[in-house]
C-alpha cells in the first residue's frame, strides 16, 4: 500500500470513528469506548481499529481514559467532539432536514416554495 492510500485510509477511519463516537455519546451509551465497542457498528471487514485509535489520541482527537493505548478506553476530546459533530451532521444532512410542511409558521415556504430558505432547486422542494 502506498503512502497516499494509507493517508486516505487514515482519513476515512478517523471520520468513521469520530462519527460513531459522537453518535454513541449522543444516544447516551456512554462517554468512553473501546475498539470492541466501535466494531459493533462497523462492517465485518473493517480493519483492526487499535492503530487508528492510538494515532487519533496522539493527534488530539481522542483521550486515553484508562489502561494503556492498546487496551484502554477512549473518549472524545473537545476537538474530537466538535469535529465528530460536524462530520455527523454532514453525513446525515439530507436525513435530518425537515420535510415540506414541517417548517415553522414563519418559514418562507408557507407561500412560495422557491423563496424558502431551505429550497434546493436541484431537488423537488426537499428539506
Amino acid at each position: 500500500m502506498n503512502d497516499f492510500s494509507s493517508e486516505l485510509d487514515d482519513l476515512f477511519w478517523r471520520d468513521e470513528i469520530l462519527q460513531i463516537m459522537y453518535w454513541f455519546q449522543g444516544e447516551g451509551f456512554g462517554e468512553e469506548v473501546t475498539a470492541v465497542d466501535l466494531r459493533r457498528f462497523l462492517a465485518n471487514d473493517a480493519p483492526e481499529l487499535d492503530p487508528y485509535l492510538i494515532n487519533m489520541a496522539e493527534d488530539g482527537w481522542l483521550a486515553v481514559v484508562n489502561g494503556d493505548e492498546r487496551n484502554g478506553r477512549y473518549r472524545l476530546t473537545e476537538l474530537g467532539r466538535k469535529e465528530g459533530a460536524r462530520r455527523f451532521a454532514d453525513a446525515f444532512e439530507d436525513m435530518t432536514k425537515p420535510a415540506h410542511g414541517e417548517c415553522s409558521a414563519d418559514c418562507d415556504c408557507q407561500g412560495d416554495p422557491t423563496k424558502c430558505k431551505h429550497y434546493q432547486p436541484e431537488h423537488e422542494h426537499a428539506h
